[in-house]
């Protein structure tokens, strides 16, 4: 595998600490791809509707 630039690998790592701890959890897909989400929100900048769209999405797919 190549090596990723360092917001990909941020936004696999949030996925990845997600599932180890949430993976026997009923909804963990919901939550972890919230997780990469997050890690992929924080990285944008100058975008503010943008990364408000997708931290909505984030605390959607939580609450679902």
């Amino acid at each position: 595998m190549t090596d990723l630039s360092p917001a990909a690998q941020a936004v696999l790592d949030a996925f990845d600490d997600c599932y180890e701890i949430g993976m026997f959890v009923e909804n963990w897909q919901g939550e972890c791809l919230a997780a990469a989400l997050r890690a992929l929100a924080i990285r944008i900048n100058g975008a503010d509707a943008i990364r408000q769209d997708i931290l909505d999405i984030a605390d959607e797919l939580d609450d679902q």
